[in-house]
């Protein structure tokens, strides 16, 4: 418990002068070397869609945790998160695919969290309407697949999952991913984040270019205004399984290694 006290205290440290900026500018500080990762899974999705991953990060020698978030509303999910950076013991990277990128700038300003990952994520400002910003963009086609339930949960069809958010995928592991799909609470499409831990933290950013659930431009419009190290990847939405070791390797970078 001393160790991790000490630890927090030594990157909350690193990161205090950066609070005064939050609603100016994001910063990019020196990268602290981190031996553990967290991973956040996003909608339509549970946490075994990490698992071409965290086996990849396990070779490295990292410490990894999934989490599995409930989905039932954004409070919810970063309240799972942070009980699990409350169980790391040092500088923890934390990593985000698609609606997590919500969950991290939420959770994000951990003094536990040296840096932040964001896979084809959703990383509004403070208080911004996601759907707004979407809004600006030509909308991606899964969104025509959204089924919505009377008790206010929603999921997406078998045919938009297999052909727009996971359309690189063998066929076989699409289904299997979208038989544990988790439902979504539909307060979720509305929340908005009142941290943007992104502008405190180093941050970096995988770019799905043939993706059909979140707009590449967006995505490039998102990772641009947070001053992310970007890269390109040419996979689908779901390219943590289709390019795991693309995703890897710059999760590798985030964590100084």
């Amino acid at each position: 418990m001393k160790r991790r006290i000490f630890t927090a205290a030594a990157v909350a440290a690193l990161f205090a002068s950066n609070l005064s900026f939050a609603q100016t500018a994001p910063v990019q500080k020196a990268t602290v070397q981190a031996n553990n990762v967290v991973l956040v899974h996003g909608l339509y999705a549970d946490a075994s869609s990490w698992s071409e991953v965290i086996p990849l990060l396990q070779k490295a020698g990292l410490h990894v945790t999934a989490v599995q978030n409930p989905l039932t509303s954004l409070a919810d999910d970063a309240e799972a998160t942070r009980r699990i950076l409350a169980l790391q013991d040092g500088p923890t990277v934390l990593v985000a695919h698609s609606y997590g990128g919500m969950v991290i700038s939420q959770a994000g300003t951990d003094p536990m969290v040296s840096a932040l990952v964001y896979v084809a994520a959703r990383a509004p400002d403070a208080g911004e309407d996601y759907g707004a910003l979407a809004g600006r963009f030509p909308a991606a086609p899964a969104s025509a697949g959204l089924i919505k339930t009377p008790d206010g949960y929603a999921q997406l069809s078998e045919s938009a999952f297999l052909h727009d958010f996971g359309g690189d995928l063998d066929p076989v592991k699409a289904k299997t991913l979208y038989a544990v799909q988790g439902q979504a609470s539909q307060s979720i499409f509305s929340a908005r984040t009142t941290q943007a831990a992104w502008r405190v933290k180093p941050t970096w950013y995988a770019v799905s270019t043939n993706d059909r659930t979140i707009n590449p431009d967006l995505q490039r419009f998102m990772a641009k205004r947070m001053g992310a190290q970007t890269i390109e990847v040419a996979g689908s939405h779901l390219a943590l399984i289709s390019h795991p070791q693309e995703i890897a390797d710059l999760i590798l970078k985030a964590t100084g290694r």
